[in-house]
């Protein structure tokens, strides 16, 4: 982990109540695909966690949703901009594991961290396929980036406005060697019960320090309580314990 100050050198919305910043600062410490920064945002007591979306040198893209006070502030944020952030944390995803033909899962703001991943593992020479999730039409984004990287890409929609009427594992392909999937519980829990393979989940939580050492965001697992923003945010398919 560490901790420097990254300013903004862009900020634009892109879909309903989402918004991508560039930022520009010490990448260095992030170093997998599915890890989070730490954002000091205004008067704000907890800092606000945000998956990596990509790196580029010292430019670092995040892409966000509005929800409340924290994120708005954000929206808000002009070029020239500083945040004190934390970089390096969680444990990423594993791409050893991915196969020659991975699939990835992503619904809603579990979106952004499937972009760097499916960058590396293109640049890998394997064969990406892509369905991304949302509500409706005008909340899409990103489907036209993943494309340019060379991924095949679906679509879906739970209100049938644009691509495939349904949910993710509505568009699961014949065919993958593994799977890597981000979103909302709900959806992560449909993942698990229909995937034909092992796989990696990367959990939204709740954190208050996002380092490890409130313990606030502990899970139950196979192995024993892991914390969410240490251990995780990625979690194996076979160590997963749903709880109701």
């Amino acid at each position: 982990m560490k901790q420097s100050i990254f300013k903004v050198i862009s900020n634009e919305k892109i879909a309903k109540s989402v918004y991508k910043m560039i930022l520009s600062g010490d990448t260095s410490e992030i170093t997998s695909p599915g890890q989070f920064v730490n954002l000091l945002v205004g008067t704000c007591f907890l800092r606000r966690p945000v998956s990596v979306c990509d790196v580029n040198g010292d430019a670092l893209t995040l892409v966000y949703k509005v929800v409340g006070t924290g994120t708005k502030l954000m929206s808000k944020a002009a070029p020239g901009e500083e945040f004190d952030t934390l970089t390096g944390l969680g444990n990423g995803y594993d791409l050893t594991l991915s196969g020659e033909n991975p699939l990835l899962l992503g619904g809603g703001v579990g979106v952004p961290p499937l972009y760097m991943l499916a960058k590396k593992l293109v640049s890998q020479g394997k064969k990406v396929s892509v369905v991304l999730g949302f509500n409706t039409k005008e909340e899409v984004f990103y489907e036209d980036e993943f494309k340019a990287l060379g991924a095949d890409v679906t679509v879906t929609t739970a209100d049938g406005s644009y691509g495939v009427k349904g949910f993710v594992t509505d568009a699961l392909p014949a065919d993958y060697s593994y799977f890597y999937t981000c979103g909302p519980e709900p959806m992560l829990k449909a993942v698990f019960k229909k995937t034909a393979t092992s796989g990696q989940f990367s959990f939204e939580e709740r954190m208050g320090c996002g380092f490890g050492a409130c313990m606030g965001c502990s899970c139950k697992t196979v192995t024993g309580y892991k914390r969410i923003c240490k251990e995780g945010p990625v979690l194996k398919k076979e160590e997963i314990i749903w709880e109701d």
